[in-house]
């Protein structure tokens, strides 16, 4: 498979990273997070879905999805909440805290770069980092490094849903790309030095790039969704194909002759695998694109229509509407809106604390 679908995918739905911040643990300690749509606001203004991330620098500790087993992070030790659910992480298996939300409100207030300091009292403190200054954590038992990482939903991504909804990278040894990540994160998020938040963002998308294609490397042979149907051979051809063509008239027929199926067992494949037939996937995907078009450029909706296969204005506008909710000018005027003032009134991106985390 020559096409990059999957960079084309993470692409459209506009992954980007909060700022890094430092944690060092003390005693016996513990810090809950909220689900992730409770301080999405908060973390990163505008962002549709916001997956939290925890990277173990120094020592060891437990974490876990709440009401689920909990797994030992040692360190080099990455951990990502794809779907956003409420998580822990502490010194020992089963300990929980009490998850505050309007905390990640009063962080992004805080002068970066800061310091969170948890210990056996279960309150959060927070101390500054001089501007010359490493981010000190002696004494500290666990440090890590945690962020967040947002991306959009709608109309269509079909990569976040067939992520686990716990994923949990080992550091082996020092030989993952991740860990690399882990030093420079480390190193990065415990010094200011100029061109420290830019590095640090992109460094975390790189690294949740990296957790795909390691998850997708490691996933049994019998399993379904996106990331299976990306690597099956016959699937993965005829989804490189309208990645690749969008605007193309394809068919089904057309289709499985250039991955060399028949027509129903291309039909029969994709639905086992990616839970929707060729047709409509390749519908939500253009439906994708152009939603992007109609929010970043000034194109009108008739030559959105043309580039992302349909010939007429009309037919563009009813599928959109069916699959997205509203119509395309109704949508791009919403987006428009919505989008401006946060990016006026907000950073861009905001610091905030494993204190709910």
């Amino acid at each position: 498979m020559s096409h990059d679908t999957l960079s084309d995918v993470l692409r459209s739905v506009r992954l980007q990273s909060a700022l890094f911040f430092y944690v060092s643990c003390h005693g016996k300690w513990a810090a809950e997070a909220p689900p992730s749509r409770e301080i999405a606001a908060a973390v990163m203004p505008g962002a549709h879905h916001v997956i939290a991330y925890h990277v173990v620098t120094e020592g060891q500790c437990w974490a876990a999805i709440v009401g689920e087993s909990p797994r030992k992070l040692h360190r080099g030790d990455i951990i990502l909440l794809p779907q956003g659910d409420p998580h822990v992480v502490s010194y020992a298996p089963g300990m929980r805290a009490a998850p505050r939300a309007s905390a990640y409100y009063d962080m992004r207030h805080q002068r970066r770069p800061f310091r969170v300091s948890y210990d056996s009292d279960g309150e959060p403190q927070v101390a500054p980092c001089t501007s010359d200054s490493v981010c000190t954590n002696e004494g500290a038992s666990t440090t890590l490094v945690c962020g967040f990482i947002g991306c959009d939903m709608r109309p269509f991504n079909p990569l976040i849903a067939t992520l686990p909804r716990f994923l949990h990278l080992c550091g082996n040894g020092g030989n993952a790309w991740s860990e690399q990540f882990v030093r420079l994160a480390a190193t990065e998020s415990s010094r200011r030095r100029p061109g420290s938040d830019a590095l640090l963002e992109r460094l975390s998308e790189m690294m949740f790039v990296d957790a795909v294609r390691r998850h997708t490397d490691t996933m049994p042979e019998d399993s379904t969704g996106w990331l299976a149907g990306l690597r099956e051979r016959f699937v993965g051809r005829a989804l490189a194909l309208m990645h690749e063509q969008p605007a193309a008239p394809w068919t089904i027929g057309e289709l499985g002759r250039q991955v060399g199926l028949s027509r129903s067992a291309l039909h029969e494949r994709f639905i086992e695998l990616i839970g929707q037939p060729p047709m409509q996937y390749l519908t939500h995907w253009r439906m994708q694109l152009a939603s992007g078009l109609l929010r970043d450029t000034r194109s009108s909706v008739a030559a959105i229509a043309l580039e992302v296969g349909y010939d007429s204005e009309a037919a563009f506008a009813r599928a959109f509407k069916r699959i997205v909710g509203a119509p395309p000018a109704t949508w791009r005027r919403m987006h428009r809106e919505v989008t401006r003032p946060s990016e006026a009134l907000l950073p861009t991106r905001t610091t905030t604390h494993l204190g709910t985390e």
